[in-house]
């Protein structure tokens, strides 16, 4: 893996970038007004609102033409599904290789686990498919670098799953904190309370009949196969997800370091661990992470809880349950809660007199779906080294987690400062033939 000079490839994004400009809309597939055909990959989960939201885009001529899922369980169950709501059932298949040699879809939207959606946009990208990607964007951060370099190169559309990004209540909130709503902004603070019970023990067992397990496993370690390591528990193994920070907090870190206006931090520490339970889950569930950005003079914190917990400032107080999840920002003349995707209030002065508040949701699907129509990456709301840039932040914090010492990073080369053994985990070994290649 070879350091990349981040000013030559800001010059090259750039160029490339004005080459997209000027395409005209003859560069769309089969025109301007047609049809776009959408892909469906990975459907247990937050695959359901993938087809959900393209689906209510058919105003905009759109249409949900495949799903995919290496689970045969799965797939049957969304595509009766789907053909019960809307009368026409999508294309099926199990094996994403076989979705991207069909030249009639356009776009392909992945909602599989992290340690999958590098590889499957690379791919995608390759086949000439533009591509929605869930969050995290990567399941390292060489992996996330790769992703930039494959949609600047084909040339393609590629939005990160971070959908807070297209709220206008939180576009304003960004805009304020710019305008000084709450004086200078110092510091941010994300929140990542969510209550997440033991996952227990998981016995190794037989793989349960339709599951394309070699496919599921893909570029990952070959493990033998348990109910913990695959619907949704793999969030919590190392060889396939990134725990909670990598889960629900790349959302949070993402809007942090959006209303901070930084980049990759200089310095990062992460600590904590796994506590109370005796299971399976090998990432923690109890983290506590900061980084660093001296020379903006500010700083970024994150925690993540999994247990009973108290709400922090007004964050965690609208909601019936235990969760906490959402950003604090602290300035010089107040502060500024975002409890929700679509949603920010500010408390200005010593007596945090109410200020500027704001609730309104996004069309994530419809800003990407616009951006593929006018073939403009910078329409996007969370283009892909926006998404790159965030899920690298989590990354950073497993890495000094892992480690268990605080980190030096190099935000240019996107390498550790002299530390062999924090490089390592840079990147991994990938098991043939699922390859991730040095030049995609």
């Amino acid at each position: 893996m070879k350091g990349i000079d981040r000013r030559h490839f800001l010059k090259t994004s750039a160029t490339l970038a004005a080459g997209s400009a000027a395409m005209t809309y003859a560069a769309v597939p089969n025109g301007p007004n047609a049809r776009i055909r959408v892909a469906v990959v990975g459907l247990n989960g937050r695959g359901q609102e993938h087809i959900q939201g393209f689906s209510k885009l058919n105003p905009m001529n759109v249409e949900v033409a495949a799903l995919c899922d290496v689970d045969e369980n799965v797939l049957n169950k969304r595509l009766d599904q789907f053909e019960k709501a809307n009368a026409k059932k999508p294309v099926g298949f199990t094996d994403v290789r076989k979705l991207l040699e069909d030249k009639s879809i356009d776009v392909v939207s992945f909602a599989t686990p992290n340690h999958w959606h590098a590889l499957g946009t690379v791919w995608a990208c390759q086949a000439g498919k533009d591509v929605y990607v869930e969050k995290p964007c990567s399941y390292n951060i060489w992996e996330g670098r790769k992703m930039v370099e494959a949609a600047r190169k084909y040339n393609r559309i590629v939005q990160h799953g971070t959908q807070i990004r297209s709220s206008p209540a939180i576009q304003e909130a960004i805009q304020k904190l710019k305008g000084g709503v709450i004086g200078q902004v110092y510091m941010a603070k994300g929140l990542c309370y969510k209550w997440r019970d033991t996952i227990g023990h998981a016995k190794e067992e037989a793989v349960p009949p339709g599951v394309h397990y070699d496919l599921w496993v893909g570029p990952a370690p070959e493990r033998p196969f348990t109910r913990n390591r695959f619907h949704y528990n793999w969030h919590w193994q190392w060889a396939y997800g990134c725990g909670d920070i990598g889960n629900q907090g790349v959302h949070q870190l993402d809007v942090a370091r959006w209303g901070l206006g930084v980049g990759l931090p200089h310095k990062v520490h992460s600590m904590g661990g796994h506590y109370m339970f005796d299971d399976d889950q090998e990432t923690p569930n109890t983290q506590v992470c900061a980084f660093e950005y001296p020379a903006e003079k500010k700083l970024l914190t994150f925690e993540v809880r999994h247990w009973i917990t108290n709400p922090e400032g007004g964050i965690g107080k609208d909601k019936g349950d235990s969760n906490a999840v959402g950003v604090l920002f602290l300035g010089s003349e107040g502060y500024m809660e975002i409890p929700s995707y679509g949603m920010y209030r500010t408390f200005l002065g010593k007596k945090k007199e109410p200020g500027p508040t704001a609730r309104q949701e996004g069309d994530h699907f419809a800003n990407f779906i616009q951006a593929v129509r006018n073939r403009k990456p910078e329409t996007l709301n969370a283009e892909i080294e926006i998404g790159h840039i965030s899920s690298a932040l989590a990354h950073l914090a497993n890495t000094s987690y892992r480690l268990g010492r605080s980190l030096v990073f190099d935000p240019v080369t996107e390498k550790f400062s002299d530390d062999p053994e924090a490089n390592r985990l840079l990147a991994r070994e990938y098991r043939p033939p699922y390859e991730i290649p040095e030049k995609v």
